[in-house]
Protein backbone atom coordinates (compact mmCIF):
# COMPACT_ATOMS: atom_id res chain seq x y z
CA UNK A 1 0.00 0.00 0.00
CA UNK A 2 2.74 2.17 0.91
CA UNK A 3 4.08 2.03 -2.89
CA UNK A 4 0.66 2.57 -4.43
CA UNK A 5 0.50 4.65 -7.47
CA UNK A 6 -2.59 5.92 -9.42
CA UNK A 7 -2.02 3.69 -12.53
CA UNK A 8 -1.58 1.01 -10.51
CA UNK A 9 -4.46 1.75 -8.10
CA UNK A 10 -6.92 2.08 -11.27
CA UNK A 11 -6.21 -1.13 -12.57
CA UNK A 12 -7.51 -3.10 -9.42
CA UNK A 13 -11.00 -4.62 -9.78
CA UNK A 14 -13.44 -2.90 -7.01
CA UNK A 15 -13.30 -6.31 -4.82
CA UNK A 16 -9.18 -6.15 -4.61
CA UNK A 17 -9.56 -1.94 -3.63
CA UNK A 18 -11.86 -3.13 -1.08
CA UNK A 19 -9.33 -5.56 0.03
CA UNK A 20 -6.67 -2.94 0.02
CA UNK A 21 -8.37 -0.63 2.12
CA UNK A 22 -9.46 -2.88 4.63
CA UNK A 23 -5.94 -3.46 4.78
CA UNK A 24 -5.22 -0.08 5.39
CA UNK A 25 -6.37 -0.22 8.79
CA UNK A 26 -3.51 -1.34 10.18
CA UNK A 27 -1.43 1.79 9.10
CA UNK A 28 -3.65 4.08 10.69
CA UNK A 29 -4.19 6.17 14.05
CA UNK A 30 -6.68 4.28 15.98
CA UNK A 31 -10.17 5.54 15.78
CA UNK A 32 -10.57 5.57 11.60
CA UNK A 33 -13.55 3.29 10.83
CA UNK A 34 -13.69 1.98 6.72
CA UNK A 35 -17.20 3.04 5.06
CA UNK A 36 -16.13 1.25 1.48
CA UNK A 37 -15.63 2.29 -2.07
CA UNK A 38 -17.29 5.48 -3.64
CA UNK A 39 -16.87 6.59 -7.22
CA UNK A 40 -16.28 10.91 -7.87
CA UNK A 41 -15.76 12.27 -11.40
CA UNK A 42 -15.00 15.39 -11.95
CA UNK A 43 -13.51 17.49 -15.02
CA UNK A 44 -13.43 14.45 -17.51
CA UNK A 45 -11.51 12.19 -14.70
CA UNK A 46 -13.04 9.09 -12.35
CA UNK A 47 -11.50 7.27 -9.44
CA UNK A 48 -13.26 4.89 -7.32
CA UNK A 49 -11.63 5.00 -3.96
CA UNK A 50 -12.22 4.27 -0.30
CA UNK A 51 -13.72 6.26 2.22
CA UNK A 52 -12.94 6.38 6.22
CA UNK A 53 -14.65 8.48 8.85
CA UNK A 54 -12.55 9.26 11.99
CA UNK A 55 -14.29 11.46 14.80
CA UNK A 56 -17.01 12.20 12.70
CA UNK A 57 -14.79 13.81 10.03
CA UNK A 58 -14.50 12.03 6.33
CA UNK A 59 -11.14 10.90 4.55
CA UNK A 60 -10.86 9.12 1.33
CA UNK A 61 -7.89 7.21 0.10
CA UNK A 62 -5.58 9.16 -2.26
CA UNK A 63 -3.24 6.95 -4.35
CA UNK A 64 0.20 8.61 -5.02
CA UNK A 65 2.21 9.25 -8.26
CA UNK A 66 4.92 10.78 -10.23
CA UNK A 67 3.55 13.78 -11.74
CA UNK A 68 4.45 17.51 -13.19
CA UNK A 69 3.66 20.25 -11.22
CA UNK A 70 3.52 24.10 -11.89
CA UNK A 71 2.71 26.08 -14.96
CA UNK A 72 4.71 28.08 -17.45
CA UNK A 73 2.55 27.61 -20.45
CA UNK A 74 -0.70 27.05 -22.25
CA UNK A 75 -1.86 23.23 -22.67
CA UNK A 76 -4.33 23.93 -25.09
CA UNK A 77 -4.87 27.73 -24.64
CA UNK A 78 -7.26 30.23 -24.03
CA UNK A 79 -10.92 30.58 -25.92
CA UNK A 80 -11.35 34.08 -27.42
CA UNK A 81 -13.67 35.32 -24.05
CA UNK A 82 -11.24 34.12 -21.78
CA UNK A 83 -8.52 35.46 -23.84
CA UNK A 84 -10.33 39.04 -24.22
CA UNK A 85 -11.71 38.92 -20.68
CA UNK A 86 -8.06 38.80 -19.29
CA UNK A 87 -6.63 41.67 -22.00
CA UNK A 88 -9.05 43.81 -20.49
CA UNK A 89 -8.67 43.09 -16.60
CA UNK A 90 -4.98 43.29 -17.09
CA UNK A 91 -5.38 46.59 -19.27
CA UNK A 92 -4.87 48.81 -16.25
CA UNK A 93 -1.33 46.95 -15.10
CA UNK A 94 0.40 48.11 -18.36
CA UNK A 95 1.09 44.46 -18.79
CA UNK A 96 2.83 43.82 -21.98
CA UNK A 97 3.13 39.74 -21.69
CA UNK A 98 0.12 38.60 -20.50
CA UNK A 99 2.04 35.08 -20.44
CA UNK A 100 4.15 36.43 -18.28
CA UNK A 101 1.45 38.08 -16.34
CA UNK A 102 0.44 34.70 -15.14
CA UNK A 103 3.66 32.70 -14.81
CA UNK A 104 4.78 35.26 -12.12
CA UNK A 105 1.88 33.97 -9.83
CA UNK A 106 2.21 30.27 -10.35
CA UNK A 107 4.32 27.88 -8.74
CA UNK A 108 7.45 26.69 -11.06
CA UNK A 109 7.28 23.55 -13.03
CA UNK A 110 9.12 20.52 -11.21
CA UNK A 111 8.65 16.72 -11.02
CA UNK A 112 7.25 15.60 -7.76
CA UNK A 113 7.12 12.16 -6.72
CA UNK A 114 3.77 12.02 -4.51
CA UNK A 115 3.22 9.51 -2.11
CA UNK A 116 0.19 7.27 -1.35
CA UNK A 117 -2.03 9.61 1.64
CA UNK A 118 -4.95 9.58 3.70
CA UNK A 119 -6.74 13.33 3.51
CA UNK A 120 -9.53 14.93 4.76
CA UNK A 121 -12.17 15.67 3.00
CA UNK A 122 -12.99 19.07 3.91
CA UNK A 123 -10.77 21.72 5.36
CA UNK A 124 -11.48 22.99 8.77
CA UNK A 125 -10.87 26.79 10.12
CA UNK A 126 -7.83 27.59 11.73
CA UNK A 127 -9.14 30.21 14.17
CA UNK A 128 -12.93 29.63 14.47
CA UNK A 129 -14.26 27.11 16.56
CA UNK A 130 -17.99 26.47 16.82
CA UNK A 131 -19.60 27.25 20.08
CA UNK A 132 -23.01 25.81 20.97
CA UNK A 133 -25.67 28.27 21.56
CA UNK A 134 -26.53 27.09 24.98
CA UNK A 135 -22.89 27.88 26.04
CA UNK A 136 -23.09 31.39 25.20
CA UNK A 137 -24.51 32.46 28.65
CA UNK A 138 -21.16 30.94 29.91
CA UNK A 139 -18.76 33.05 28.18
CA UNK A 140 -20.07 36.22 29.45
CA UNK A 141 -20.06 37.95 25.98
CA UNK A 142 -22.55 40.68 26.37
CA UNK A 143 -21.33 42.02 22.56
CA UNK A 144 -22.54 38.57 20.86
CA UNK A 145 -25.75 37.93 22.83
CA UNK A 146 -26.99 41.35 21.66
CA UNK A 147 -25.77 40.84 18.20
CA UNK A 148 -27.54 37.53 18.22
CA UNK A 149 -30.77 38.96 19.31
CA UNK A 150 -30.51 41.29 16.76
CA UNK A 151 -29.55 38.28 14.21
CA UNK A 152 -32.53 36.26 14.93
CA UNK A 153 -34.83 39.13 13.27
CA UNK A 154 -32.97 39.37 10.27
CA UNK A 155 -32.68 37.39 7.08
CA UNK A 156 -29.35 37.26 6.94
CA UNK A 157 -27.60 34.38 5.88
CA UNK A 158 -24.36 35.44 8.15
CA UNK A 159 -22.52 38.28 9.83
CA UNK A 160 -19.68 38.63 11.04
CA UNK A 161 -17.52 40.68 13.39
CA UNK A 162 -14.12 40.74 12.30
CA UNK A 163 -11.79 38.31 14.48
CA UNK A 164 -14.51 38.04 16.83
CA UNK A 165 -17.69 36.10 16.31
CA UNK A 166 -19.57 34.77 13.28
CA UNK A 167 -23.02 34.00 12.86
CA UNK A 168 -24.39 31.45 9.76
CA UNK A 169 -27.85 30.66 9.56
CA UNK A 170 -28.67 27.09 8.20
CA UNK A 171 -32.03 26.81 7.08
CA UNK A 172 -33.81 27.45 10.78
CA UNK A 173 -30.80 26.98 12.56
CA UNK A 174 -28.08 29.28 13.66
CA UNK A 175 -24.53 28.73 14.37
CA UNK A 176 -21.98 30.28 16.09
CA UNK A 177 -18.89 30.72 15.81
CA UNK A 178 -16.03 32.16 18.08
CA UNK A 179 -12.70 33.13 17.19
CA UNK A 180 -9.35 32.63 19.13
CA UNK A 181 -7.27 35.37 19.22
CA UNK A 182 -4.72 33.69 21.25
CA UNK A 183 -3.93 30.73 18.93
CA UNK A 184 -0.62 30.29 17.26
CA UNK A 185 0.75 28.05 14.60
CA UNK A 186 3.10 26.08 16.64
CA UNK A 187 -0.14 25.17 19.15
CA UNK A 188 -1.98 24.15 15.74
CA UNK A 189 0.90 22.25 14.27
CA UNK A 190 1.62 20.45 17.70
CA UNK A 191 -2.40 19.50 18.22
CA UNK A 192 -2.63 18.54 14.39
CA UNK A 193 1.07 15.81 15.33
CA UNK A 194 0.00 14.78 18.28
CA UNK A 195 -3.20 12.61 17.06
CA UNK A 196 -0.97 11.01 14.64
CA UNK A 197 -1.91 13.31 11.18
CA UNK A 198 0.16 15.94 9.02
CA UNK A 199 -0.50 18.85 7.04
CA UNK A 200 0.03 18.94 3.33
CA UNK A 201 2.80 19.96 1.46
CA UNK A 202 2.34 22.35 -1.24
CA UNK A 203 3.10 19.88 -3.85
CA UNK A 204 1.05 17.61 -2.19
CA UNK A 205 -1.85 20.08 -2.44
CA UNK A 206 -1.43 20.98 -5.51
CA UNK A 207 -1.62 16.94 -6.82
CA UNK A 208 -4.90 16.47 -4.60
CA UNK A 209 -6.31 19.53 -5.87
CA UNK A 210 -5.70 19.48 -9.59
CA UNK A 211 -4.65 15.86 -9.91
CA UNK A 212 -1.51 16.92 -11.54
CA UNK A 213 -3.34 19.13 -14.84
CA UNK A 214 -0.82 20.54 -16.92
CA UNK A 215 -3.54 23.35 -17.48
CA UNK A 216 -4.39 26.91 -15.75
CA UNK A 217 -7.23 25.84 -14.12
CA UNK A 218 -8.28 22.24 -12.91
CA UNK A 219 -10.79 22.07 -15.82
CA UNK A 220 -8.95 23.43 -17.91
CA UNK A 221 -7.28 26.47 -19.87
CA UNK A 222 -10.61 28.67 -20.24
CA UNK A 223 -12.39 30.12 -18.05
CA UNK A 224 -16.04 28.67 -17.81
CA UNK A 225 -18.13 31.67 -17.13
CA UNK A 226 -21.46 29.39 -16.79
CA UNK A 227 -20.47 27.80 -13.62
CA UNK A 228 -21.23 29.53 -10.35
CA UNK A 229 -18.93 30.78 -8.07
CA UNK A 230 -19.19 32.65 -4.90
CA UNK A 231 -19.13 36.65 -4.70
CA UNK A 232 -20.49 36.29 -8.55
CA UNK A 233 -23.95 34.80 -8.18
CA UNK A 234 -25.45 37.17 -10.27
CA UNK A 235 -23.64 36.01 -13.28
CA UNK A 236 -25.64 33.02 -13.91
CA UNK A 237 -29.50 32.84 -14.11
CA UNK A 238 -29.80 29.86 -11.68
CA UNK A 239 -32.37 28.73 -9.09
CA UNK A 240 -30.49 29.59 -5.65
CA UNK A 241 -30.57 26.28 -4.56
CA UNK A 242 -27.81 25.22 -6.79
CA UNK A 243 -24.59 24.22 -5.15
CA UNK A 244 -21.32 26.36 -5.94
CA UNK A 245 -19.46 24.31 -8.77
CA UNK A 246 -15.78 25.11 -7.21
CA UNK A 247 -17.23 23.53 -3.87
CA UNK A 248 -18.00 19.89 -5.64
CA UNK A 249 -15.96 17.02 -4.90
CA UNK A 250 -13.54 16.61 -6.88
CA UNK A 251 -12.02 13.10 -8.97
CA UNK A 252 -10.29 12.23 -5.47
CA UNK A 253 -13.43 13.05 -3.42
CA UNK A 254 -12.16 16.28 -1.46
CA UNK A 255 -14.06 19.06 -0.87
CA UNK A 256 -12.38 22.77 -1.67
CA UNK A 257 -13.98 26.04 -0.67
CA UNK A 258 -13.77 27.67 -4.05
CA UNK A 259 -13.43 30.92 -2.49
CA UNK A 260 -9.86 33.21 -3.09
CA UNK A 261 -11.02 34.74 0.48
CA UNK A 262 -10.06 31.50 1.80
CA UNK A 263 -6.80 30.62 1.92
CA UNK A 264 -5.69 26.58 2.70
CA UNK A 265 -2.58 25.50 4.28
CA UNK A 266 0.31 24.08 3.36
CA UNK A 267 4.10 23.82 3.74
CA UNK A 268 6.98 24.60 1.48
CA UNK A 269 10.47 24.28 3.18
CA UNK A 270 9.18 23.88 6.53
CA UNK A 271 7.19 27.48 6.51
CA UNK A 272 3.45 28.15 5.96
CA UNK A 273 2.59 28.33 1.98
CA UNK A 274 -0.83 29.46 1.80
CA UNK A 275 -2.99 28.01 -1.12
CA UNK A 276 -6.03 27.98 -3.01
CA UNK A 277 -6.61 31.75 -2.24
CA UNK A 278 -5.21 35.26 -1.95
CA UNK A 279 -7.60 36.60 0.87
CA UNK A 280 -9.40 38.18 -1.66
CA UNK A 281 -7.19 41.04 -2.72
CA UNK A 282 -7.73 40.31 -6.67
CA UNK A 283 -11.18 40.49 -6.45
CA UNK A 284 -11.34 43.22 -4.06
CA UNK A 285 -9.25 45.24 -6.64
CA UNK A 286 -12.04 45.05 -9.12
CA UNK A 287 -10.28 43.08 -11.34
CA UNK A 288 -13.41 41.17 -12.40
CA UNK A 289 -14.29 37.45 -11.86
CA UNK A 290 -11.06 36.28 -14.33
CA UNK A 291 -8.57 37.73 -12.63
CA UNK A 292 -10.25 37.92 -9.02
CA UNK A 293 -10.58 34.03 -9.44
CA UNK A 294 -7.12 33.71 -10.83
CA UNK A 295 -5.66 32.12 -6.99
CA UNK A 296 -8.06 29.11 -7.80
CA UNK A 297 -5.94 28.01 -10.59
CA UNK A 298 -4.31 24.76 -9.78
CA UNK A 299 -0.42 26.05 -8.99
CA UNK A 300 -1.40 29.58 -8.21
CA UNK A 301 1.14 30.66 -5.72
CA UNK A 302 0.19 34.36 -4.00
CA UNK A 303 3.35 36.18 -4.74
CA UNK A 304 2.64 38.20 -1.56
CA UNK A 305 3.04 35.17 0.69
CA UNK A 306 5.89 35.11 2.36
CA UNK A 307 5.19 38.77 3.27
CA UNK A 308 1.76 37.76 5.21
CA UNK A 309 2.22 37.35 8.91
CA UNK A 310 0.38 34.75 10.98
CA UNK A 311 -2.41 37.60 12.38
CA UNK A 312 -2.82 37.83 8.49
CA UNK A 313 -4.18 34.70 7.35
CA UNK A 314 -5.49 32.93 10.41
CA UNK A 315 -8.92 34.21 10.18
CA UNK A 316 -9.41 33.19 6.74
CA UNK A 317 -7.09 29.99 6.78
CA UNK A 318 -8.22 26.24 6.70
CA UNK A 319 -6.42 23.46 7.00
CA UNK A 320 -7.00 19.34 6.52
CA UNK A 321 -5.17 16.16 8.12
CA UNK A 322 -3.37 13.87 5.73
CA UNK A 323 -2.00 10.66 6.62
CA UNK A 324 0.54 9.97 4.68
CA UNK A 325 1.17 6.06 3.87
Amino acid sequence: MIGMKRHTWSELTSEEKEAAMHGLIRELPNGFVYQGLNTFQRYGVTNETGIFTYKESEFVFVPGDQVTLGWESWEHGMDDATREDLLESISEYDVEDTDQFLRDQMSPVRQAAIGAMLVERAARSVGWQQVPLQDLPLLGDLEVEEELAKFRTTTYSEYERSQHFRLVRQDEEIILYLFNEDLTSEQVIANIHHEGFGILTEEEWEYSYGGGCRTLFPWGDSFHYNMKFKHFEELVEEDGSREYDLCLPNAFGLLFSGDPYQYEWTTREGQLMPKGGDGGNLICGGSGILVGYLPVAAYYRDPYSQELEWEDVVGDLRYRRIVRL
